[in-house]
Formats: C-alpha cells, sequence, structure tokens
C-alpha cells in the first residue's frame, strides 16, 4: 500500500480442501473484501489529511501531511484472485502462466519493454552457474566482494565493477532471481544465491500456532 503504482494479484491456497461452489464463493467474498478495506483506508486518509489541515495550527504538522498525501496518491491495481490447488502441479502451472501473462501486459508494468544492456544477461547466467556448483554450500550465502572476484574470473566479466554488479543484483532481487538485504547493515554485503534456503529457514522459525505448541511442552 506505500509503494506507487502497486500491482497485486491475490492468490487463494487450499482449493483440495473446499467444495467447487466455495471456491467461487470464496473468491467473491476475499475480492470484496479487498475492495472495500481500499475504500475504507482512502476514506481514512481523507480525513486525517482534513483533520490535519483544519488544526488550528496545521504549519506544525506540514510533514504528516505530506507523509499522509504521498499515501492517499499510492494507487493500487487489484488483479482477480487465481484460485490454486498447491499439491497439484497443474495448478501451480496454471498460476505460473497467469503470472507471466500480467508481467507481459505494458499497460500494468510499462517498463517491461526496456531492454536491458548484455552485461545483465551474462552476469545472471554466471550467478545462475555458481549457485549450481557444488562449490556452493547448501545455504547459498556469498559475500558480495567474493561474488564479484568469482565473476571478474570470467574473461567476458574481467571488467566488471562492483557498482555495476550493485546495479545488476538490484534487478535480480526484483525478479527474485536472488535475495540481496540491501538496506539491512548487517546484511548488505551477503548475497543469497538460493532464496529457497530462506524460505526453508523461515518455515522452522515463523510457524503456525507456535505459541501453542511451545506452550504444550512440558
Amino acid at each position: 500500500m506505500r509503494v506507487p503504482n502497486s500491482v497485486v494479484l491475490p492468490v487463494g491456497t487450499h482449493v483440495d480442501c473446499c467444495q467447487e461452489e466455495e471456491v467461487e464463493e470464496k473468491r467473491h467474498d476475499i475480492m470484496a473484501r479487498i475492495t472495500a478495506m481500499l475504500a475504507e483506508r482512502k476514506s481514512n486518509l481523507t480525513h486525517f489529511i482534513n483533520n490535519l489541515e483544519g488544526s488550528e495550527e496545521p504549519k506544525f504538522y506540514v510533514d504528516q501531511r505530506e507523509r499522509l498525501k504521498e499515501m492517499e496518491s499510492c494507487t493500487l491495481s487489484i488483479l482477480n484472485l487465481v484460485a490454486v490447488n498447491c499439491t497439484d502441479h497443474h495448478d501451480i502451472k496454471k498460476l505460473e502462466a497467469s503470472i507471466l501473462e500480467h508481467v507481459k501486459n505494458e499497460e500494468l508494468f510499462p517498463e517491461v519493454v526496456r531492454v536491458l544492456p548484455p552485461v545483465y544477461r551474462q552476469v545472471e547466467a554466471a550467478i545462475v552457474d555458481i549457485a549450481q556448483s557444488e562449490e556452493l554450500a547448501d545455504h547459498g550465502m556469498m559475500d558480495l566482494q567474493y561474488l564479484l572476484n568469482k565473476l571478474s574470473q570470467r574473461e567476458h566479466l574481467a571488467s566488471l565493477s562492483r557498482e555495476l554488479l550493485q546495479d545488476i543484483l538490484r534487478y535480480l532481487h526484483r525478479i527474485g532471481l536472488i535475495v540481496w538485504y540491501e538496506e539491512i547493515k548487517h546484511l548488505g554485503s551477503t548475497v543469497f544465491l538460493q532464496p529457497t534456503f530462506l524460505i526453508t529457514m523461515f518455515k522452522l522459525l515463523v510457524r503456525y500456532r507456535l505459541v501453542q505448541q511451545l506452550e504444550s511442552i512440558s
């Protein structure tokens, strides 16, 4: 909700736990709830802004008003919910196809037609090669400088600079190939070449009914 012109694709899982008529009923209910939530958010923001502008000392709230105005200008494009059975490979492929179809929509993503320099593709291919190599640890974590050194050993990437690599890593992070928490001080020098490792780790740490599970241990 804080990202300008963001696009959201709601995904409903556990279709296999529902009757066919229930799926459509839940789909309509979820989309209606999202629409109502966005309408309420817009109304609340307008209310807060009006309150600040109508206060006795509006000059004291200029910064807060500007932040609310920025949030008010952040529009969301909500796409139709895709319902999937996560245990069915066909449904996963259906979701993948749906995502690709939307991503190729120039009205939703005007930058999709941007042509990347060849070096972006070369670095991407090299990183995929490194990530699949046996020398990389299972966790897939690699120091940024070490990654640059590894890439620079390849003849066609010998002149790769740290600044250009960082630009490319931002792009690869956005498309989900790697994970790089550039903004986090203690993680800025670490690149996760195997994002699935993070998913596995989070599944161990963040669990459904975790509090109840811990409380049940004597």
